[in-house]
């Protein structure tokens, strides 16, 4: 037993040992960014902050962030990465339920369900730490952040992909991808609390690809391409096209020289990365983080959910590199 030395010190018998004392850190936060199948870079993230001992104190996410930080939290993370490792193409495509008539061309419902076998009746008030998926709602456009209630509804509205996935309804506002307007939310970790904010860019590559060509117009000789062209493809066929495609489904078809309109695949695919790019730079831009991880994604597709070992063990590369910021910047802000 220790005893008591001169002056009434507690002293320790020489068999005793103490743990050394632990040096304070700031409060940190996780803000993880959206970006569809490049999103399981975050597993990665998690996992080498883990290992090094990084605790978390607060989780931010927008669509697939929200996804993977509320797995995260509820203790599914492992069965998470088990899942997505373990996608291939036709999985992938069998998860899609396709629809018409609603807000979306896929439901969601099956993705839905796989959710709810896992954290069904986990609400957002029971996670150890504060955490918020970030929605936008329809019409306003209001940034919703959703700090209470179901975990699953929060994440089913953080992802749901304008034009893809079905909107949710949650407290009587329609509810879209929160991407759209806080696609890497570090303003939304800041509020609940986090001292350091450690921000996960999944579109960090796709940064400088919005120029500005300052004079450009159009050619006598070009001719617009028929409006039949143009409207050839319906609703159900153009969804299943565009997942196809990005999965590597579809045949390449030998393209006819001259003009063509591009392809639904592609201008869905484009229209999102440089919405991305755009919002991520100028949101980064005045609330910026205090340290940052740039996975190099650049080369990963939306729909790459395929390639989940590949996309994790990126994540994981880049928050490897950028250990001795985050070290010192805890220290610094300590």
């Amino acid at each position: 037993m220790a005893w008591m030395g001169f002056g009434g010190e507690q002293l320790l018998t020489p068999n005793e040992t103490v743990e050394p004392a632990r040096p304070p850190r700031p409060t940190i936060g996780l803000a993880l960014g959206g970006g569809a199948a490049r999103g399981f870079a975050h597993i990665g993230v998690i996992r080498v902050l883990q290992r090094a001992g990084y605790g978390i104190d607060v989780v931010a996410g927008a669509s697939i962030g929200a996804v993977v930080g509320g797995c995260y939290l509820a203790g599914k993370l492992d069965e998470l990465e088990s899942w997505a490792r373990s996608l291939t193409k036709r999985r992938v495509l069998g998860l899609l339920d396709l629809s018409l008539g609603g807000g979306g061309l896929i439901a969601g419902s099956r993705l839905a369900h796989l959710l709810a076998h896992d954290l069904g009746g986990v609400q957002i008030e029971d996670l150890p730490v504060p955490f918020a998926a970030v929605a936008t709602e329809i019409g306003p456009g209001h940034e919703i952040w959703l700090t209470r209630g179901s975990l699953v509804k929060a994440i089913r509205a953080s992802y749901a992909l304008p034009g893809i996935f079905e909107p949710v309804k949650i407290g009587g506002r329609w509810l879209m991808d929160g991407a759209l307007v806080n696609p890497v939310p570090v303003s939304t970790a800041r509020a609940l609390g986090a001292r350091m904010v450690i921000a996960v860019n999944l579109n960090g590559e796709l940064t400088g690809r919005g120029a500005v060509v300052p004079s450009h117009g159009s050619n006598d000789d070009e001719e617009l391409p028929p409006v039949e062209q143009q409207l050839r493809t319906t609703a159900i066929g153009a969804a299943s096209a565009l997942i196809k495609r990005q999965l590597g489904f579809a045949p390449k078809r030998v393209l006819p020289r001259g003009p063509r309109t591009p392809g639904i695949s592609t201008v869905i695919v484009d229209a999102f990365n440089i919405t991305q790019d755009r919002i991520s730079r100028s949101r980064l831009a005045g609330d910026p983080p205090d340290a940052m991880v740039n996975p190099r994604l650049g080369r990963v597709g939306l729909f790459d959910f395929h390639r989940a070992e590949e996309i994790i063990e990126l994540g994981a590369e880049a928050a490897l590199k950028a250990l001795d910021t985050i070290r010192d910047t805890a220290e610094a802000l300590a």
